[in-house]
Protein backbone atom coordinates (compact mmCIF):
# COMPACT_ATOMS: atom_id res chain seq x y z
CA UNK A 1 0.00 0.00 0.00
CA UNK A 2 1.80 3.55 -0.98
CA UNK A 3 1.99 5.88 1.56
CA UNK A 4 -0.40 8.90 1.51
CA UNK A 5 0.97 12.05 1.07
CA UNK A 6 -1.02 15.29 2.36
CA UNK A 7 -1.11 18.46 4.29
CA UNK A 8 -0.96 16.73 7.82
CA UNK A 9 2.39 14.60 6.53
CA UNK A 10 3.49 17.86 5.43
CA UNK A 11 2.94 19.28 9.09
CA UNK A 12 4.01 16.34 10.80
CA UNK A 13 7.46 16.61 8.41
CA UNK A 14 7.99 20.22 9.07
CA UNK A 15 7.91 19.99 12.63
CA UNK A 16 10.67 17.00 12.13
CA UNK A 17 12.92 18.88 9.88
CA UNK A 18 12.47 22.15 11.55
CA UNK A 19 15.95 24.14 12.56
CA UNK A 20 13.52 26.93 14.23
CA UNK A 21 16.01 28.48 17.20
CA UNK A 22 18.75 26.01 16.19
CA UNK A 23 21.07 29.46 15.29
CA UNK A 24 19.50 30.86 18.11
CA UNK A 25 16.20 33.26 17.93
CA UNK A 26 17.01 36.07 15.94
CA UNK A 27 18.46 34.01 12.95
CA UNK A 28 17.41 34.76 9.68
CA UNK A 29 19.67 33.13 7.69
CA UNK A 30 18.44 30.04 7.75
CA UNK A 31 20.67 26.90 6.90
CA UNK A 32 23.02 29.17 5.18
CA UNK A 33 24.48 28.91 8.66
CA UNK A 34 26.15 25.94 7.52
CA UNK A 35 28.40 27.70 5.08
CA UNK A 36 31.05 28.34 7.60
CA UNK A 37 34.39 30.75 7.13
CA UNK A 38 36.26 27.29 6.60
CA UNK A 39 33.88 25.62 4.37
CA UNK A 40 34.29 29.23 2.02
CA UNK A 41 38.36 28.79 2.06
CA UNK A 42 38.09 24.71 1.29
CA UNK A 43 35.39 25.64 -1.72
CA UNK A 44 38.10 28.10 -2.80
CA UNK A 45 40.38 25.82 -3.04
CA UNK A 46 38.75 23.81 -5.80
CA UNK A 47 39.05 26.12 -7.87
CA UNK A 48 41.53 24.58 -10.77
CA UNK A 49 41.44 26.50 -14.03
CA UNK A 50 39.75 29.71 -13.37
CA UNK A 51 36.99 28.83 -15.32
CA UNK A 52 33.54 31.16 -14.70
CA UNK A 53 30.71 30.10 -15.69
CA UNK A 54 27.29 31.61 -15.33
CA UNK A 55 23.69 29.89 -14.20
CA UNK A 56 21.70 32.95 -14.96
CA UNK A 57 19.16 32.99 -17.75
CA UNK A 58 19.34 36.36 -19.73
CA UNK A 59 16.33 38.65 -18.23
CA UNK A 60 14.65 39.88 -21.31
CA UNK A 61 11.22 39.56 -22.77
CA UNK A 62 12.09 36.41 -24.76
CA UNK A 63 11.06 33.82 -21.52
CA UNK A 64 10.43 31.97 -18.97
CA UNK A 65 6.99 33.37 -18.00
CA UNK A 66 4.47 33.09 -20.66
CA UNK A 67 1.71 35.57 -19.04
CA UNK A 68 0.61 32.88 -16.54
CA UNK A 69 -0.37 34.42 -12.57
CA UNK A 70 1.48 37.42 -11.52
CA UNK A 71 4.77 37.48 -13.20
CA UNK A 72 5.92 38.51 -16.18
CA UNK A 73 9.04 38.55 -17.72
CA UNK A 74 11.37 41.94 -17.37
CA UNK A 75 10.55 44.77 -19.31
CA UNK A 76 13.46 46.61 -20.46
CA UNK A 77 13.38 50.61 -21.61
CA UNK A 78 15.83 53.06 -22.73
CA UNK A 79 15.82 56.45 -21.00
CA UNK A 80 18.74 57.89 -22.76
CA UNK A 81 20.50 56.77 -26.08
CA UNK A 82 22.57 57.34 -28.87
CA UNK A 83 19.75 58.37 -30.98
CA UNK A 84 18.74 61.01 -28.38
CA UNK A 85 22.31 62.70 -28.58
CA UNK A 86 22.47 62.67 -32.34
CA UNK A 87 19.06 64.45 -32.00
CA UNK A 88 20.51 67.30 -29.89
CA UNK A 89 18.72 66.45 -26.66
CA UNK A 90 21.88 66.24 -24.57
CA UNK A 91 23.11 69.44 -26.53
CA UNK A 92 22.95 71.88 -23.51
CA UNK A 93 25.37 69.55 -21.62
CA UNK A 94 29.01 71.09 -21.83
CA UNK A 95 32.27 69.76 -23.53
CA UNK A 96 30.73 66.85 -25.85
CA UNK A 97 29.55 64.41 -23.35
CA UNK A 98 26.86 62.45 -24.13
CA UNK A 99 25.56 58.94 -22.46
CA UNK A 100 22.73 56.47 -22.67
CA UNK A 101 20.39 55.19 -19.61
CA UNK A 102 18.26 52.54 -18.99
CA UNK A 103 15.48 51.05 -16.62
CA UNK A 104 13.68 47.25 -15.90
CA UNK A 105 10.68 46.83 -14.79
CA UNK A 106 10.30 43.24 -13.52
CA UNK A 107 9.04 40.55 -10.90
CA UNK A 108 12.22 39.87 -8.55
CA UNK A 109 10.85 36.09 -9.35
CA UNK A 110 10.14 36.16 -12.90
CA UNK A 111 13.62 34.59 -13.87
CA UNK A 112 16.84 32.77 -12.06
CA UNK A 113 16.19 33.94 -8.94
CA UNK A 114 16.39 32.95 -4.81
CA UNK A 115 13.14 32.43 -2.97
CA UNK A 116 14.13 34.51 0.38
CA UNK A 117 13.21 32.83 3.92
CA UNK A 118 10.11 35.04 3.75
CA UNK A 119 8.49 34.04 0.28
CA UNK A 120 6.93 30.87 2.13
CA UNK A 121 4.58 30.45 4.76
CA UNK A 122 1.64 28.59 6.51
CA UNK A 123 -0.42 28.52 9.49
CA UNK A 124 0.48 32.38 10.29
CA UNK A 125 4.42 31.80 11.00
CA UNK A 126 7.18 31.72 8.35
CA UNK A 127 10.98 30.74 9.10
CA UNK A 128 11.88 30.72 13.10
CA UNK A 129 8.62 30.86 14.02
CA UNK A 130 8.14 34.69 12.58
CA UNK A 131 4.60 35.93 12.30
CA UNK A 132 3.80 36.39 8.58
CA UNK A 133 2.03 39.73 9.63
CA UNK A 134 5.33 40.59 9.45
CA UNK A 135 5.41 41.08 5.24
CA UNK A 136 3.05 44.05 4.37
CA UNK A 137 3.08 45.93 1.69
CA UNK A 138 6.27 47.65 2.39
CA UNK A 139 7.90 44.53 2.25
CA UNK A 140 9.25 41.71 4.32
CA UNK A 141 10.06 43.13 8.32
CA UNK A 142 11.96 39.80 8.40
CA UNK A 143 13.99 36.75 6.97
CA UNK A 144 13.77 39.43 3.95
CA UNK A 145 16.60 38.67 1.44
CA UNK A 146 18.77 41.58 2.30
CA UNK A 147 19.21 39.90 5.54
CA UNK A 148 21.87 37.51 2.96
CA UNK A 149 23.64 40.09 1.11
CA UNK A 150 26.76 38.79 2.84
CA UNK A 151 25.85 35.08 1.68
CA UNK A 152 25.51 32.30 -0.80
CA UNK A 153 29.23 31.95 -1.53
CA UNK A 154 30.73 27.95 -0.80
CA UNK A 155 31.42 24.66 -2.14
CA UNK A 156 28.48 24.25 -4.86
CA UNK A 157 27.53 20.60 -6.28
CA UNK A 158 26.30 19.83 -9.63
CA UNK A 159 23.24 16.78 -9.75
CA UNK A 160 23.17 15.88 -13.73
CA UNK A 161 20.11 13.45 -13.08
CA UNK A 162 19.22 13.21 -16.78
CA UNK A 163 22.59 12.28 -17.91
CA UNK A 164 22.97 9.81 -14.96
CA UNK A 165 20.30 8.03 -16.67
CA UNK A 166 21.02 8.64 -20.04
CA UNK A 167 18.48 10.98 -20.80
CA UNK A 168 18.35 14.30 -22.47
CA UNK A 169 15.88 15.17 -19.97
CA UNK A 170 13.56 14.38 -17.18
CA UNK A 171 9.95 14.48 -18.31
CA UNK A 172 6.83 16.35 -16.44
CA UNK A 173 6.12 14.73 -13.14
CA UNK A 174 8.89 12.56 -11.98
CA UNK A 175 10.23 12.89 -9.47
CA UNK A 176 13.67 12.88 -7.91
CA UNK A 177 13.80 11.27 -4.31
CA UNK A 178 17.03 10.61 -1.75
CA UNK A 179 17.65 7.62 -3.09
CA UNK A 180 17.85 9.52 -6.70
CA UNK A 181 20.22 12.39 -5.51
CA UNK A 182 22.63 9.86 -3.71
CA UNK A 183 22.67 7.37 -6.72
CA UNK A 184 23.68 10.15 -8.86
CA UNK A 185 26.15 11.72 -6.60
CA UNK A 186 27.74 8.35 -6.28
CA UNK A 187 27.61 8.16 -10.08
CA UNK A 188 29.95 11.15 -10.52
CA UNK A 189 32.26 10.51 -7.79
CA UNK A 190 30.87 13.29 -5.71
CA UNK A 191 29.43 13.54 -1.61
CA UNK A 192 27.18 16.04 -1.10
CA UNK A 193 28.40 17.86 2.42
CA UNK A 194 26.98 19.99 5.36
CA UNK A 195 26.65 23.65 4.01
CA UNK A 196 26.80 22.60 0.11
CA UNK A 197 24.74 24.54 -2.19
CA UNK A 198 23.26 21.77 -4.56
CA UNK A 199 21.92 22.68 -8.24
CA UNK A 200 19.78 19.96 -9.46
CA UNK A 201 19.97 19.40 -13.06
CA UNK A 202 16.87 18.10 -15.06
CA UNK A 203 17.02 19.09 -18.56
CA UNK A 204 13.39 20.34 -18.26
CA UNK A 205 14.76 24.27 -19.49
CA UNK A 206 16.93 22.02 -21.80
CA UNK A 207 13.58 21.36 -23.36
CA UNK A 208 12.69 24.19 -23.61
CA UNK A 209 15.24 25.80 -25.23
CA UNK A 210 15.57 23.09 -27.77
CA UNK A 211 11.86 23.13 -28.66
CA UNK A 212 11.72 27.05 -28.79
CA UNK A 213 8.84 27.15 -26.16
CA UNK A 214 8.22 27.88 -22.77
CA UNK A 215 4.61 26.55 -22.96
CA UNK A 216 3.80 24.87 -19.99
CA UNK A 217 7.26 25.47 -18.09
CA UNK A 218 5.91 28.27 -15.45
CA UNK A 219 3.18 25.97 -13.82
CA UNK A 220 2.78 23.16 -15.78
CA UNK A 221 4.00 19.48 -15.51
CA UNK A 222 7.84 19.65 -14.07
CA UNK A 223 10.07 17.00 -12.56
CA UNK A 224 11.59 17.89 -9.74
CA UNK A 225 12.71 17.14 -6.07
CA UNK A 226 10.24 15.26 -4.08
CA UNK A 227 8.59 16.27 -0.82
CA UNK A 228 10.66 12.98 0.05
CA UNK A 229 13.80 15.15 -0.51
CA UNK A 230 13.02 17.03 2.76
CA UNK A 231 14.54 14.62 5.04
CA UNK A 232 17.73 14.47 2.47
CA UNK A 233 17.91 18.44 2.41
CA UNK A 234 17.46 18.14 6.14
CA UNK A 235 20.11 15.34 7.67
CA UNK A 236 22.94 16.26 5.19
CA UNK A 237 22.16 20.08 5.85
CA UNK A 238 22.18 21.53 2.59
CA UNK A 239 22.42 25.62 2.70
CA UNK A 240 20.71 25.89 -0.53
CA UNK A 241 19.36 23.95 -3.13
CA UNK A 242 18.60 25.20 -6.93
CA UNK A 243 17.15 23.60 -10.07
CA UNK A 244 16.74 24.40 -13.76
CA UNK A 245 12.80 24.37 -13.86
CA UNK A 246 10.24 27.20 -12.44
CA UNK A 247 9.34 25.70 -8.71
CA UNK A 248 12.28 23.32 -7.51
CA UNK A 249 9.86 20.32 -6.48
CA UNK A 250 7.79 17.73 -8.70
CA UNK A 251 4.63 18.92 -10.35
CA UNK A 252 2.36 17.98 -9.94
CA UNK A 253 2.55 17.52 -6.56
CA UNK A 254 2.67 14.32 -4.28
CA UNK A 255 0.43 15.80 -2.05
CA UNK A 256 -3.49 16.01 -3.38
CA UNK A 257 -4.77 18.90 -0.59
CA UNK A 258 -1.22 20.88 -0.37
CA UNK A 259 0.33 22.76 -3.09
CA UNK A 260 3.91 23.56 -3.09
CA UNK A 261 4.79 20.81 -0.22
CA UNK A 262 8.59 21.05 -0.11
CA UNK A 263 8.51 24.69 0.01
CA UNK A 264 6.64 24.48 2.99
CA UNK A 265 8.55 22.13 4.52
CA UNK A 266 12.27 23.28 3.17
CA UNK A 267 11.89 26.91 3.21
CA UNK A 268 9.53 27.51 5.66
CA UNK A 269 10.76 24.73 8.72
CA UNK A 270 13.74 23.76 7.58
CA UNK A 271 15.63 27.16 6.63
CA UNK A 272 16.95 25.84 3.12
CA UNK A 273 16.99 29.03 0.51
CA UNK A 274 15.19 27.74 -2.70
CA UNK A 275 16.73 28.69 -5.82
CA UNK A 276 14.54 28.74 -9.28
CA UNK A 277 15.44 28.87 -13.03
CA UNK A 278 18.99 28.04 -13.15
CA UNK A 279 20.38 27.59 -16.45
CA UNK A 280 22.67 24.44 -15.35
CA UNK A 281 23.52 23.10 -19.31
CA UNK A 282 26.98 24.99 -19.60
CA UNK A 283 28.09 23.93 -16.33
CA UNK A 284 26.62 20.54 -16.70
CA UNK A 285 28.78 19.93 -19.96
CA UNK A 286 32.23 21.37 -17.92
CA UNK A 287 31.41 19.13 -14.79
CA UNK A 288 30.68 16.09 -17.44
CA UNK A 289 34.29 17.04 -19.74
CA UNK A 290 36.74 18.02 -16.36
CA UNK A 291 34.77 14.83 -14.11
CA UNK A 292 34.44 17.41 -11.57
CA UNK A 293 31.35 18.06 -10.05
CA UNK A 294 32.25 20.54 -7.06
CA UNK A 295 33.34 23.43 -7.38
CA UNK A 296 33.68 27.14 -5.63
CA UNK A 297 30.11 28.78 -6.12
CA UNK A 298 29.02 32.19 -5.59
CA UNK A 299 25.77 34.10 -5.94
CA UNK A 300 24.93 36.61 -3.39
CA UNK A 301 21.47 38.15 -3.71
CA UNK A 302 20.96 41.97 -4.88
CA UNK A 303 20.21 43.62 -1.05
CA UNK A 304 16.66 45.13 -2.11
CA UNK A 305 15.53 46.00 1.50
CA UNK A 306 12.46 43.99 2.80
CA UNK A 307 12.41 41.80 -0.48
CA UNK A 308 11.21 38.39 -0.52
CA UNK A 309 13.27 37.24 -3.96
CA UNK A 310 16.06 38.28 -5.64
CA UNK A 311 17.30 38.00 -9.00
CA UNK A 312 20.91 36.80 -9.34
CA UNK A 313 23.64 35.55 -11.95
CA UNK A 314 25.01 32.43 -9.80
CA UNK A 315 28.46 32.33 -10.69
CA UNK A 316 30.31 28.62 -10.51
CA UNK A 317 34.28 28.94 -10.86
CA UNK A 318 35.67 25.82 -11.43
Amino acid sequence: MSEVLDAATVREWGERYSNWGRFGDDDERGALNFITPERIRRAASLVRSGTVISCALPFDRNGPQTGTGARHNPIHVMLATGTDALAGVQDAIPGGFRYADDAVTMPLQCGTQWDALSHVFYDGKMYNDRDIALVTSEGAGANSIDKLRHDVVGRGVLLDVPRHRGVAWLEGGVGIGPDDLDACAEAQGVTVEPGDIVLVRTGMMTRCLEQKSWEGYCGGPAPGLSVHAARWLYEREVAAVATDTWAVEVHPYETADCALPLHMISIRNTGVLFGEIFALDALAGACAADGRYAFLFSAPPLPITGAVGSPINPLAIK
